[in-house]
């Protein structure tokens, strides 16, 4: 999928799951009415799921060269009423919490990749 939200809600996460499995579904030639689970058809097909690739891909982007960025952009003026946004440095915070790792583990780059990397089924 080309679509790829950096810092995503539960809304867009369900939503993309949905598109997911109903196009891996039509890729199967299977209908909701077939009563197949999730986990059958993703077997079938031999791909993961797309809410772990995600979040691979926030914690290890591909096309982005390994450096130091500074992410704490502050905006200027006042803020708005209500829920503040959800930010990247939360969500990314939430993902290490998600997959137990800490910030010593980022300066080995191999036990870093393999503790995000999601494969897929074959």
């Amino acid at each position: 999928m080309l679509y790829k939200p950096l810092n995503s809600n539960h809304q867009h996460v369900h939503k993309m799951g949905v598109a997911e499995m109903r196009m891996l579904r039509g890729m199967c030639g299977h209908t909701r009415k077939d009563k197949i689970g999730n986990e059958d058809i993703r077997g079938k097909v031999g791909v993961a799921e797309i809410v772990g690739k995600m979040r691979e891909n926030r914690l290890w982007p591909t096309d982005a060269p390994v450096r130091r960025c500074d992410y704490g952009t502050e905006v200027q003026g006042r803020r708005g009423r209500g829920r503040p946004r959800t930010t990247l440095e939360e969500t990314l915070r939430k993902d290490l919490e998600y997959l137990d790792l800490t910030e010593g583990m980022t300066q080995n780059r191999a036990q870093w990749r393999s503790r995000i990397h999601i494969a897929d089924p074959t």
